[in-house]
């Protein structure tokens, strides 16, 4: 975590970040969005030579083309077909749960499991029947790369998983079908072109990587915020867009991204000078919480007026958010229906925690999912 180097709180605020090098922390909901939109404000710093690998995190026309390819995936028709696989799975996984004994891990029995075997519908790869895919996510959440002591092994991690993703190519190109993997591997668009193997491999990396850890983490979190204000009993009989409303506020919650940002060219954010080449560092979250926009924004309050930022927003708005919330909105309804009385087994202090700077979330959740007494 950055340390202030002011002793204000500040919209916007020069801070040191845990490798000492300084950076701009923005906080508030209103110079976020405007970030967030603002292409002066770029993933990649002014001057950088941006490879094939970087995937979907660079700018302008490059990141635009990958955008395009991989949004096909996400229409609405798309989502509409899942739909129905999504919900059966999140019923099946939800009847898991509360079929066990004592207490039992949420994210092991529902979390995890859900978001791997609806990557895979996406991507038209089972990989609930790859074991290994599962211990190469644990391992990456694992291993925090902003920890020095630990960046050897967080390294290691995420290369394995990258060689999870060329062998999984690999095997598309032999047997190719009508899925977004095998669509993305023989793509020969006029406009586009064909991806070349590291883009290939860096843009299947991403998709595996958010649709799976994203939502493994989002889903719990969700849980413990539901739990923590009584609200998950009964959500289930709500009508469909009162829970639309609630899974809303839930990802207002839970928005944590920071991808840094790094300013092309000199410009003014806040009344504050940001001079080209400064990283700048704009804080979901904290906009999220902004109680100038969202009035006792520790509480959910489903329907609010204000958009929330939690799926980001301008160029690299999240594809997968349709998504995200489908699987949300399916496994909270199943657990509200089968499970109205779950509750934490240990206190909420005691469950163990992974925080990145693009996502956080439980790594495990022990759940009892007997009826209160």
């Amino acid at each position: 975590m950055e340390q202030d180097a002011v002793t204000r709180v500040a919209r916007v605020a020069r801070v040191a970040r845990a490798d000492g090098r300084a950076a701009w922390r923005v906080t508030s909901y209103e110079l976020v969005a405007a970030g967030l939109a603002d292409p002066r404000l770029g993933l990649v710093p002014p001057g950088v030579p941006v490879d094939e690998r970087a995937s979907l995190f660079q700018d302008g026309a490059a990141h635009a083309r990958l955008r395009r390819l991989v949004a096909r995936a996400f229409t609405p028709r798309r989502i509409a077909e899942l739909a129905p696989q999504v919900t059966a799975l999140a019923e099946a996984h939800v009847a898991t749960l509360v079929a066990a004994e004592g207490a039992v891990d949420l994210v092991d029995v529902l979390s995890t499991p859900l978001a791997v075997r609806t990557l895979g519908l996406l991507l038209g790869v089972d990989l609930a029947e790859h074991a290994r895919f599962r211990g190469l996510v644990e391992d990456a959440l694992r291993a925090d790369p902003r920890d020095p002591a630990q960046q050897v092994e967080a390294a290691r991690a995420w290369g394995a998983l990258s060689a999870f993703t060329i062998e999984l190519i690999a095997a598309a190109g032999e047997a190719p079908g009508e899925d977004l993997l095998a669509a993305l591997v023989a793509v020969r668009d006029t406009d586009d072109g064909r991806l070349a193997d590291g883009e290939l491999v860096a843009l299947v990396g991403a998709l595996l990587a958010a649709g799976v850890i994203t939502v493994r983490g989002g889903l719990a979190v969700a849980v413990i915020r539901l739990l923590d204000q009584d609200a998950l009993a009964g959500l289930a009989d709500r009508p469909a867009a009162a829970v639309e409303a609630m899974v809303d506020e839930l990802v207002r919650r839970l928005g944590v991204e920071v991808f840094p940002r790094w300013a092309q060219e000199d410009l003014e954010l806040g009344g504050v000078a940001i001079a080209a080449g400064d990283e700048v560092l704009l804080r979901i979250e904290a906009a999220n919480h902004d109680p100038a926009r969202f009035a006792d924004p520790e509480r959910l309050c489903p329907g609010r007026p204000s958009p929330h930022l939690g799926f980001g927003r301008g160029p690299h708005h999240c594809l997968g958010a349709a998504l995200a919330r489908l699987e949300l909105t399916a496994a909270l309804t199943a657990l509200s229906r089968r499970a109205p009385g779950l509750r934490l087994a240990v206190p909420v202090e005691d469950v163990p925690w992974h925080r990145g700077e693009v996502d956080a979330g439980p790594l495990a959740l022990p759940v009892i999912c007997a009826p209160r007494s």
